[in-house]
């Protein structure tokens, strides 16, 4: 089996890594709603810091919005062509408002009371738009944990980051202030993606 082609089986960490290519053409309803939970339960794993979790998904599987999608995208015939586009975007007003909710039961209520107070610190003094940028890059973790666990479930992918961010909110009815970090189409490879082409480790890696 070639790194190219999907797998049913569970794949570990290291195969799911080296073998995941970018697909855009798709077998069509090759995603039981089962696996699209699981792989977004597990994306929701990713860490960020604070335990701010500011990361959002919208799962579109409408044939009618996934063509109104498309155009926000430039046309790109991915969207289209995938069982379902998961819409990656970030919300740091709903995480600023329920802060409380980001601290881990065993904290309990001074646990809560500090985690909003850390986050009133940390954040109250910036503006609504460089919060966002703050919460736009920790989304970027939650997207590769989406693009390893669809892998390791024997899926296929593609980060988007070609399109119209204010249609897209639009026709998704998300807050102003949102920031949107991709659009990842998922399902079965229908054609194989490029095989992986990256640099070797002298040229991206120095020791000091």
């Amino acid at each position: 089996m070639t790194q190219t082609q999907t797998d049913t089986r569970i794949l570990d960490v290291a195969t799911a890594i080296e073998t995941r290519v970018s697909v855009r053409q798709y077998v069509p309803d090759s995603l039981p709603q089962a696996d699209l939970e699981r792989i977004l339960e597990l994306g929701s794993k990713a860490p960020s810091a604070f335990n701010a979790q500011p990361w959002r998904f919208v799962v579109v599987r409408s044939e009618a919005v996934k063509e109104q999608l498309k155009a926000a995208a430039y046309g790109q015939a991915q969207i289209t062509s995938a069982p379902a586009t998961i819409v990656i975007y970030s919300d740091m007003e709903d995480v600023m408002a329920n802060a409380a909710e980001t601290a881990h039961p065993g904290m309990g209520e001074e646990g809560k009371a500090r985690q909003v107070e850390t986050f009133q610190n940390s954040f109250g003094a910036m503006t609504v738009e460089q919060r966002a940028e703050w919460a736009n890059a920790q989304s970027y973790i939650a997207l590769g944990f989406l693009m390893l666990a669809a892998r390791g479930m024997g899926y296929d992918t593609v980060p988007m980051l070609g399109f119209d961010p204010e249609q897209v909110k639009t026709l998704l009815g998300l807050p102003a202030h949102a920031k949107i970090a991709a659009l990842l189409p998922i399902g079965k490879a229908a054609q194989p993606g490029f095989p992986q082409y990256r640099h070797p480790l002298g040229r991206i890696v120095s020791y000091k």
